[in-house]
């Protein structure tokens, strides 16, 4: 069955058998991964158009493997280097690039909203790699695979989500994404981080990290924004690592062994996560990445293969 959406725009409201769907396809993708040959030729003769408004090393990297590993052929947008820097809109922009004959539009953007707008002005297959902080589905789905990948089941996983919620895309597509498949989910983090009202999407609320570590079966940790004047929101970085910071210490006090963490890097070594619970046996981070092209695999493939 295909895909109910001719783009990926968000989590939110996706049902269970769409997100299942691409979690399916991209385990059989994860193995092309393991091949000595990563290549295979189903999107051949697709174009596909990386417009990123903002900075980004993987999931800009990550899109243009997945694109290579498809056969498509992917070209990228510098914001640097583009008509923007002279006035043109992004409407204008996605325009004349469409003009050119492209099939899909990967775009990351900092306004929120701005996938949906394309999908209004254009033709092509629009996925989303960040708006704002609004979401970013296929980390979302990325993470989720992971979790699937190394706990066997979505279903009933206890997943807390730690950090800045109040300004993280990748904690909302992780919320849409885990109560549609039946994960139970909860945030932590300082009460300047926490939206207002976020039990109304059905998760609960902790101000304490060791009572999330208990109660959970994963944690994934979100970057603190310090490029978004993130400091803002706490009294200073010593303070919120000492209230909320994961560490061997803390985990081996708790006595949580089984704990998963995931984090959507790049981690701020000292502060979300101590080095030597980035490096240690309890994290898959390095493993999200590699799932993650995988992930992207599958979303290009079923929306490339819908026309």
């Amino acid at each position: 069955m295909p895909l109910s959406s001719r783009h990926l725009l968000g989590l939110q409201g996706v049902p269970k058998e769409d997100i299942f769907l691409i979690l399916d396809t991209a385990t059989t993708f994860r193995e092309v991964l393991d091949r000595p040959i990563k290549k295979v030729p189903t999107l051949q003769g697709k174009t596909v158009v990386n417009l990123f408004y903002e900075n980004s090393t993987r999931t800009r990297i990550s899109f243009e493997l997945a694109e290579k590993r498809l056969s498509a052929d992917s070209v990228n947008f510098s914001l640097s280097t583009s008509s923007v820097s002279k006035g043109e809109t992004l409407k204008d922009t996605i325009r004349n690039i469409e003009a050119m004959k492209v099939d899909m539009v990967v775009v990351r953007h900092s306004v929120p909203g701005s996938p949906l707008f394309l999908t209004k002005v254009c033709d092509s297959n629009i996925i989303n790699a960040g708006d704002g902080a609004h979401e970013h589905p296929t980390q979302g789905l990325l993470d989720m695979y992971s979790i699937r990948e190394k706990l066997g089941k979505l279903e009933g996983i206890k997943v807390c989500i730690v950090g800045d919620i109040a300004h993280s895309r990748v904690a909302m597509s992780n919320i849409f994404g885990l109560k549609a498949v039946g994960a139970e989910v909860s945030v932590c983090g300082p009460s300047t981080m926490i939206p207002r009202n976020i039990e109304e999407l059905g998760v609960k609320v902790l101000y304490d990290i060791d009572e999330a570590i208990r109660e959970n079966d994963v944690l994934n940790v979100l970057r603190i924004q310090l490029e978004r004047k993130a400091r803002e929101y706490f009294p200073s970085i010593r303070e919120y690592s000492n209230y909320f910071g994961i560490t061997e210490d803390r985990l081996e006090k708790i006595g949580k062994e089984d704990i998963l963490i995931l984090h959507p890097g790049p981690i701020n070594r000292g502060v979300e996560l101590s080095s030597g619970v980035a490096d240690g046996l309890k994290q898959i981070i390095l493993k999200q990445v590699t799932n993650g092209v995988a992930v992207r695999m599958a979303v290009l493939y079923l929306l490339g293969t819908m026309n």
